[in-house]
């Protein structure tokens, strides 16, 4: 099984920029194929932020469309996920995800890092 683990959360003013890592390690190309990032608010379900393939193709779900960037860099076993303009709505533990795209969706598997909490508040 890919193992995975998150870094870049803390702390950020509303307005701000954030940079968060995904290095994975094990698994087969295939399992990491696709990728994503999740996150969970305290008392909310696990939503879809964005997803990754090796080829660079990306789909964005609704909670930071437009205000966010995915990539993948697999010669350094990594994803990224940058979010501009926080905001306080933004706070959450954000979680990587290996999956794969059915007919262009992005269908995350049960694998799952153990996040990385992001706080946005002034």
């Amino acid at each position: 099984q890919v193992q995975l683990v998150e870094s870049g959360g803390g702390l950020v003013q509303p307005g701000g920029s954030l940079i968060l890592s995904c290095e994975w390690s094990g698994g087969s190309i295939f399992e990491t194929y696709a990728m994503g990032w999740y996150r969970q608010a305290p008392g909310k379900q696990r939503e879809l932020v964005a997803a990754v393939t090796r080829g660079g193709s990306a789909v964005y779900g609704d909670p930071a469309k437009g205000r966010s960037t995915i990539s993948m860099d697999a010669a350094k076993s990594t994803m990224y996920l940058r979010v501009d303009y926080l905001k306080a709505e933004d706070t959450a533990v954000y979680y990587c995800n290996t999956g794969n795209y059915y007919d262009g969706v992005y269908v995350g598997s049960d694998n799952w890092g153990k996040g990385t909490l992001v706080t946005v508040s002034s």
